[in-house]
C-alpha cells in the first residue's frame, strides 16, 4: 500500500483538496519567513542542514555521521542536532548520552551518541538546541540531522540524501511523499544518492552537484553485548531471520543476501517501530543498528546488528569544506 501511495495510485487524488491546503500552509510559511515575518535564528556556530524533500528514511543518519567523524578529525568543534522523533523526553535541550534510553531521547540521536564521539543534543525547536550547542557546549559546527524545511533556523549548507525512490510520484503531502515541490533540489548545496550506482539518468536539479554513497557493512555485533562480535561465516551456517524497522526495511533485507546470507524470514516494521520483547523471534536474528538501541535491554543472546558506515565521493567533502570556509569556519590545514 505504501508502495502505491509513493507511486502516486490514482486513489492519492481524493487527497487533493489537503494537498492544496497543504501547499497553501507551507508556502505562506515560507514566504513568512523569507520576509521577515518569523524569526530566523543564527547563532556564531555554522550550520550544516542533512534532510530530504520527501518522507521516509533515505539514508540522513549515515550521512550525519560522517560529516561529524569528517570535521571532528580535522579539529573542528562540531555537534550534532536532532528534533529527537520517537522521544519522550521531560525536558529540551538534552545532551544525548550513550545510557539515555530510546524512549527518551529517540533512537537515532541515542545511535548518533554511541557513534559520533561529538555532542549530539535532542530539540524539537533546534533554534533553541542549536543554541544551546553554540552557546554552552561551545560547538564551532553544528550538523543538523533533518529540518530542511525548519526555516526558523539559519543554515550555511543544505544536503539532500535521496535513495532509489527518489521524488516518488512528485506530489506533494498527503497525496505523496513530498514536503516541498521538486524545484527544492535546485536551491540545495548537494544531493547524496544512497544507492547502487547512479548510472540512471541524473535526477534534474539544475546545477546541484550530485554524489554517490553506498554503506559499507562491518562485523556483525551482538545487541547485547556490542563489544562481541560475529563474522558472517559463522551467521551463515544458521537459519537466520531478519528485521528491519526502518524507512525502507528492503534494503537492509537486500544488503544482507547480497553479502551471501540466505535469509528464512523477513519481518519489516515501520519507521521508528517501538519494539516490544514479542516482536523479536526465537533463534538468530539479525538487525540495524537504529533497532538495536532500542531493543537492548531485552534482546535475547543470539540477536545481532550490522553497523554500517557511509562511503562518499571525496569530492562530497571537498564541496562542503569550500562552502564552510567562505561562511567563515576556520579549519586546520
Amino acid at each position: 500500500m505504501v508502495k502505491s501511495w509513493y507511486a502516486g495510485h490514482p486513489l492519492v487524488w481524493l487527497l487533493s483538496p489537503l494537498t492544496v491546503l497543504f501547499w497553501l500552509i507551507s508556502t505562506c510559511r515560507r514566504l513568512a519567513f523569507r520576509a521577515g515575518l518569523k524569526k530566523i535564528y543564527r547563532g556564531s556556530a555554522k550550520v550544516i542542514v542533512v534532510g530530504n524533500i520527501s518522507v521516509g528514511g533515505n539514508g540522513k543518519t549515515p550521512v550525519v555521521l560522517a560529516l561529524a567523524q569528517y570535521y571532528r578529525k580535522k579539529g573542528v568543534s562540531v555537534g550534532i542536532l536532532s528534533r529527537g522523533y520517537g522521544g519522550k523526553s521531560s525536558y529540551y535541550p538534552r545532551k544525548v548520552t550513550g545510557n539515555d534510553a530510546a524512549n527518551e531521547v529517540g533512537d537515532e540521536p541515542r545511535l548518533l551518541a554511541i557513534r559520533s564521539q561529538v555532542p549530539v543534543v535532542i530539540d524539537p525547536i533546534r533554534s533553541r538546541g542549536a543554541d544551546y550547542l553554540s552557546n554552552e557546549l561551545h560547538c564551532d559546527l553544528i550538523i543538523c540531522d533533518d529540518g530542511l524545511q525548519h526555516y526558523a533556523l539559519a543554515r550555511d549548507v543544505e544536503v539532500v540524501v535521496m535513495d532509489e525512490r527518489l521524488t516518488g510520484s512528485g506530489l506533494l503531502l498527503p497525496m505523496g511523499p513530498l514536503r516541498e515541490g521538486h524545484w527544492r533540489l535546485a536551491t540545495v548545496d548537494a544531493i547524496v544518492h544512497n544507492r547502487a550506482d547512479i548510472k540512471k539518468p541524473a535526477l534534474k536539479a539544475g546545477q546541484t552537484p550530485q554524489y554517490l554513497m553506498h554503506l559499507k557493512a562491518g562485523e556483525m555485533c551482538s545487541v547485547t553485548n556490542p563489544t562481541q562480535q560475529i563474522g558472517i561465516d559463522r551467521v551463515s551456517a544458521k537459519t537466520i531471520t531478519a528485521m528491519a524497522g526502518i524507512g525502507a526495511p528492503e534494503r537492509f533485507f537486500t544488503q544482507l543476501e547480497s553479502m551471501g546470507l540466505t535469509l528464512s524470514t523477513k519481518i519489516p516494521f515501520p519507521d521508528h517501530h517501538q519494539f516490544t520483547v514479542e516482536d523479536i523471534p526465537a533463534g538468530t536474528v539479525l538487525m540495524t543498528e537504529k533497532d538495536a538501541v532500542k531493543v537492548s535491554e531485552f534482546a535475547h543472546n543470539d540477536c545481532w546488528y550490522l553497523p554500517v558506515s557511509a562511503s562518499i565521493d571525496p569530492q562530497f567533502f571537498t564541496q562542503i569544506d569550500n562552502k564552510l570556509v567562505n561562511a567563515g569556519l576556520i579549519m586546520t590545514p
